[in-house]
């Protein structure tokens, strides 16, 4: 029998394929299935010695799991999924809606207790490891401001948004720190920054055959939520450059507190993240958290649980001994 943490993956996106070659680089977990809701026989995995599943199915697999990794997204797949598979599983998940994080927490929990199961929810960079880092600067520097900046990265979410105008044939979309706020923040002057003035947007847009350019600009840059609250800027380009340009899918950002400690001295503590692809990180964050979800299960504690809850030597390999030795 083996002794490795054995992890199945719901669905097989982005996110799903960056979970499969995390777990190739972590030696005391393995793979042991993926499910998909499409035609399982049209699914390629990294390795083919892995069996791919239909996702109704999933139930009949949960004696062979001990953490499913949930990688639907938090629109429209994970409010549905994560309640329902934390009911026969212990999960982990990237749900990053940041305002409803409180209701999904409450009915992944409820599942989660009646399966006497554990499930780490909001697990990523942000949420999730920024998170962290916005609860330190908090604790340690009680007296100041947190600021967190995101960029320069694309957004997947935005991008879909412009890719649904009228007259738009394929783009990306940019979120940029305005580095003069950014640097404001660093300078300890703890401003109060609008909306405008931390991020700008920068759109990469290919028109429709008879679009005009003019029309879908402004289309863009009034859309509320997305854009109308920065200044944006659109760029048009054709579909060649585009796919040779904007296929990856960077991003990064910081966290930055600024504070004062007992006798008024100004103190700034900053964590900065520059990902070369926000899938496969996310990917790598997730894998290390299903270690601590097996864990914290062995233990008996079921039941929902954010970040805040796993103490971080739970998501290392090493012993206790060893990480009190190397790196403490």
């Amino acid at each position: 029998m083996s002794s490795k943490i054995r992890v199945g993956i719901a669905g097989y996106g982005n996110l799903g394929r960056g979970v499969e070659l995390a777990l190739a680089q972590n030696q005391d977990m393995e793979l042991v299935s993926v499910f998909t809701r499409r035609d399982p026989a049209s699914v390629t995995l990294h390795n083919p010695c892995v069996p791919v599943y239909a996702l109704n199915a999933i139930e009949q697999h949960r004696d062979s799991i001990d953490v499913l990794i949930l990688c639907g997204g938090s629109k429209n797949d994970l409010p549905e999924q994560g309640p329902a598979l934390a009911r026969w599983f212990n999960t982990v998940d990237s749900f990053d809606t940041h305002a409803r994080i409180p209701q999904y927490h409450a009915a992944v929990d409820e599942a989660a207790q009646a399966g006497g199961n554990t499930a780490l929810i909001a697990v990523g960079w942000d949420p999730g490891l920024f998170s962290i880092n916005r609860l330190y600067g908090e604790c340690v520097l009680p007296v100041g401001e947190t600021y967190t900046f995101w960029g320069k990265g694309l957004s997947q979410g935005h991008s879909d948004a412009i890719r649904r105008v009228a007259g738009v044939a394929g783009g990306v979309q940019y979120t940029l720190p305005i580095e003069a706020a950014v640097q404001r923040v660093r300078d300890g002057e703890q401003p109060v920054l609008s909306t405008r003035e931390k991020h700008k947007r920068q759109c990469f847009v290919v028109l429709a055959d008879g679009a005009d350019a003019d029309t879908v600009r402004q289309s863009i840059v009034t859309m509320p939520d997305y854009f109308a609250d920065y200044d944006t800027e659109v760029h048009f380009i054709d579909a060649d450059t585009l796919a040779r340009e904007h296929s990856a899918m960077p991003h990064g950002g910081f966290v930055i507190r600024s504070g004062q400690s007992g006798s008024g001295t100004q103190q700034v503590v900053e964590y900065s993240l520059n990902l070369g692809s926000n899938p496969e990180f996310t990917s790598s964050v997730l894998v290390a958290y299903a270690r601590a979800a097996s864990r914290l299960n062995q233990q008996g504690q079921i039941g929902a649980r954010t970040v805040f809850d796993v103490a971080p030597g739970l998501l290392s390999p090493k012993s206790p001994a060893e990480l009190r030795k190397e790196l403490l």
